[in-house]
C-alpha cells in the first residue's frame, strides 16, 4: 500500500517508517528537518516537505496514496516548558487546523483510512477502576485541542472510510527528553510526579507504540488505547525506574504541590489504569514491554549509550 505519513521525525514517526518499509509498503514520510531526511531515505522513504496548514498542498501530497498516518505534534522541549502555558500553542494549531485540513484532504483524494495520534491520558481520574474507550475523556485546558483532532478523524469514517485514533500512554523510551529529566531527578533523590503514590500510569515504550500503528492499519474504524498491559502506581513507576537507574528510591512530591503546577499537573496527578483489551482483541499487536518495570532497564541502557549527546550523567552516584 502506499502511505503517507506526517511527523515522520518524531520518537514514534523514525520507528515506524523502517516497520512499514519492511512490511513492503510504499512510503512517503513528512520531514522539516534537513538533518533527519538521510535518515528516513535510508529507511526506505520517500520524503517531502509539506506545510501542514496549506489545503492545496496537503491534497496534490496525499494525492495517490491509501492511507495517511498523522503523527505530527510539536512537544515542547522540556519537562519545565511543558508547565507554560504558552508552550503549546503551535501543538494545539496543529491538533485544531492541520488535523482538519488532512482529514478534510484525505476526503477528496481516494485515502480510505485516516490513523490519528491522540492521547490516552484524556481520560478522568477513576482511582483504581479500569478505564476503557467508552470512558467519556476530560481534557485539562493545556491539551482539549486533542478532542478537535480527534473529532476530524471519527468524522472521517464513512462507507469503505475508516477513521481511527490511537490514544497513546505515557510514553518512554532513550530518546524521550521527559524521561532523562526524571532521570536527572531521581538521581537526585526527587520524583517530580504530582499525585497519590497509590494513583495508577499507564504507559507505552517508543517501539511498542510504532508496532501498534502499523497494527492499525487492519483494525476496525474507531478510537483504541495503546497502552502496555500492566499499568503500575505512581510509586512502583519511580521507584523501578530509580531500581534501573542504580540509584535509591527517590522522595514523591507533597499532594499540595498539584495545584501549583497548574493543568499540566493536574493532568499528571491522575489516576489512570487504562486497558489496552480492545486493540489487543481487535489485531495482532502484543507490546513487548508487559509493563514499565520491564521497559526501563532497555531505555535507560540506549540513555547510557547515547550520554555523550545528554546533559544527564546517569551512573550511580556514590
Amino acid at each position: 500500500m502506499k502511505i503517507f505519513v506526517t511527523g515522520a521525525t518524531g520518537v514514534i514517526g523514525r520507528r515506524l517508517v523502517p516497520i512499514l518499509h519492511e512490511a513492503g509498503h510504499d512510503v512517503t514520510a513528512v520531514s522539516r528537518s534537513l538533518a533527519r531526511r538521510g535518515e528516513l531515505e535510508r529507511a526506505g522513504a520517500q520524503v517531502v516537505s509539506l506545510d501542514l496548514f496549506n489545503a492545496s498542498a496537503v491534497r496534490r501530497a496525499i494525492a495517490g496514496h491509501e492511507i495517511v498516518i498523522n503523527l505530527a505534534t510539536h512537544i515542547p522541549h522540556s519537562s519545565t516548558q511543558m508547565l507554560l502555558p504558552w508552550a503549546w500553542r503551535e501543538n494545539d494549531r496543529i491538533r485544531r487546523v492541520a488535523s482538519r485540513v488532512l482529514v478534510d484532504a484525505c476526503a477528496g483524494t481516494g485515502v480510505h483510512r485516516f490513523i490519528q495520534e491522540s492521547f490516552a491520558p484524556i481520560y478522568p481520574d477513576r482511582g483504581g477502576q479500569w478505564i476503557a474507550e467508552t470512558t467519556p475523556i476530560a481534557p485539562s485546558s493545556y491539551n482539549r485541542t486533542i478532542a478537535d483532532a480527534e473529532a476530524a478523524t471519527l468524522s472521517f469514517s464513512h462507507a469503505e472510510r475508516a477513521g481511527v485514533v490511537l490514544r497513546f500512554g505515557a510514553f518512554y523510551g532513550p530518546d524521550a527528553t521527559q524521561l532523562r529529566d526524571l532521570a536527572s531527578w531521581i538521581k537526585r533523590g526527587w520524583a517530580p510526579l504530582p499525585g497519590a503514590p497509590e494513583a495508577y500510569v499507564s504507559s507505552v515504550s517508543h517501539d511498542d507504540a510504532a508496532t501498534a500503528v502499523a497494527a492499525a492499519l487492519a483494525v476496525p474504524p474507531g478510537t483504541y488505547n495503546v497502552v502496555d498491559d500492566e499499568p503500575v502506581t505512581h510509586r512502583a513507576f519511580v521507584d523501578s525506574l530509580a531500581d534501573a537507574l542504580g540509584v535509591r528510591h527517590p522522595r514523591l512530591p507533597p499532594r499540595w504541590i498539584t495545584p501549583l503546577l497548574g493543568s499540566p499537573g493536574e493532568m499528571l496527578a491522575r489516576s489512570l489504569r487504562i486497558s489496552n483489551r480492545k486493540l489487543r482483541a481487535t489485531s495482532t499487536w502484543l507490546p513487548a514491554f508487559p509493563n514499565v518495570r520491564q521497559g526501563w532497564p532497555s531505555a535507560v541502557a540506549g540513555l547510557r549509550d547515547s550520554q555523550n549527546e545528554s546533559h544527564v550523567t546517569l551512573h550511580p552516584t556514590t
